[in-house]
């Protein structure tokens, strides 16, 4: 999108203001599946923690997607938004067994990840079909944070209980139809994904009866000028050739399944902020904008780093400035960055604003969450509504105390 697009959409629906474009949604997922175009059964399932807005999910249902769910609630807005319940998996953490007896009856993919909880479903409820996380000890991505394929990681049935697996499937007679497994998010190295898929192809010579394998996602995008990126076309080719050769080997035909979320819409978003005040102390210019990391936490819960640009003087002499939130609390969001001159009443824009942006918004310090805008055949939908007073106080109730 044009600096002149963003700034007219800032003016129609006010900031801050999280837009998506459309045609990049549609670009990244049509990149995704071109590079697997040789096989012959591809499912891409969105991870809709993202991004949920039931709009983008709509999106992504007319490109052929299909859901993976983390909540009931994540179900429940995947129905509400279009799909059926095949094409949805759910694959939980430390929910109750109560939730996932829910989502199985409405028909949903369970993918379980705990062994206690897989032998207590398989007792239960042995002739549904069970999808197997597996946690392969292997980390693919650069940050630790956001990496869940770790030894001590929370996520996953260990490649080594295997073994354990086994027993309770025997024991319970029930049908295991899928195993998956997930690296983590910002894939730097693509020859450790492959490594981490040797390990899933070996667990799931174990079971006979599959219909998929499911490899997870956490491609990486680039959040700067000159910053590496998942290979995705080289990846394609490459996992592709071994998993038609596995699935000569295993005798039966395969669906191959990924999980993306960000790689589907951190590069469509963009998160735009008015420019409150300038203040000029000792050593350091700071642009105070109007919004903080109860709209945007990622730059302060994980250090991602969000180009900003300032899209009303785009051709402006760079300073040095560091933007910082409008919260009691330190929320800075970029420190000594070069941006165009900066001056109050300017909009700046984040980029890379699509993936774990709104969906982790708060209304911390009481502050509405932004409205949503999708940007589609050259105009901007409002696809939320900002929030008003009215709805901090919707689930409050004042008692006489």
């Amino acid at each position: 999108m044009q600096p002149t697009e963003l700034e007219q959409l800032a003016r129609e629906f006010g900031n801050p203001l999280y837009v998506y474009d459309a045609e990049k949604i549609e670009f990244q997922y049509n990149r995704l599946t071109n590079a697997f175009a040789k096989v012959e059964k591809l499912r891409i399932n969105y991870a809709m923690k993202a991004l949920s807005n039931i709009s983008i999910l709509k999106l992504l249902k007319n490109l052929g997607s299909g859901l993976d769910t983390v909540s009931i609630q994540e179900v429940q807005l995947g129905l509400h938004a279009g799909f059926t319940p095949d094409k949805i998996i759910f694959t939980p953490n430390g929910v109750s067994f109560e939730e996932i007896e829910e989502v199985a009856q409405l028909g949903v993919q369970i993918n379980i990840d705990n062994l206690s909880v897989l032998e207590h479903f398989g007792t239960k409820h042995p002739k549904v079909p069970v999808c197997i996380r597996i946690n392969p000890h292997v980390m693919a991505g650069g940050n630790e944070n956001i990496s869940v394929g770790h030894i001590d990681s929370k996520f996953g049935i260990s490649i080594y209980q295997i073994p354990h697996i086994l027993r309770i499937v025997e024991n319970t007679k029930m049908h295991i139809n899928g195993i998956h497994m997930h690296t983590g998010s910002d894939i730097l190295d693509i020859e450790v994904f492959l490594y981490a898929a040797e390990i899933l192809f070996d667990a799931a010579k174990q079971f006979k009866d599959l219909d998929f394998l499911d490899f997870g996602s956490g491609f990486k995008v680039p959040y700067k000028k000159g910053d590496i990126e998942t290979n995705i076309e080289e990846l394609g080719k490459k996992l592709t050739k071994r998993f038609l050769a596995f699935e000569k080997e295993y005798g039966r035909e395969l669906t191959l399944a990924f999980e993306p979320g960000k790689f589907l819409v951190s590069e469509a978003g963009y998160f735009l902020a008015k420019v409150n005040v300038i203040k000029q102390t000792t050593s350091t210019v700071f642009a105070g904008i109007d919004t903080g990391f109860n709209h945007l936490i990622r730059p302060m819960f994980y250090g991602s780093q969000h180009t900003i640009e300032n899209i009303s003087n785009p051709k402006g002499k760079e300073r040095f400035y560091t933007v910082v939130g409008y919260i009691c609390e330190t929320d800075t969001f970029a420190s000594n960055r070069r941006i165009t001159e900066i001056h109050e009443g300017d909009t700046l824009c984040f980029r890379n604003a699509g993936a774990y942006c709104f969906s982790m918004a708060s209304n911390y310090n009481s502050r509405f969450k932004p409205a949503e805008v999708l940007w589609k055949n050259g105009k901007g939908h409002l696809i939320r509504e900002r929030e008003t007073f009215e709805d901090l106080l919707q689930n409050q109730i004042m008692v006489e105390v």
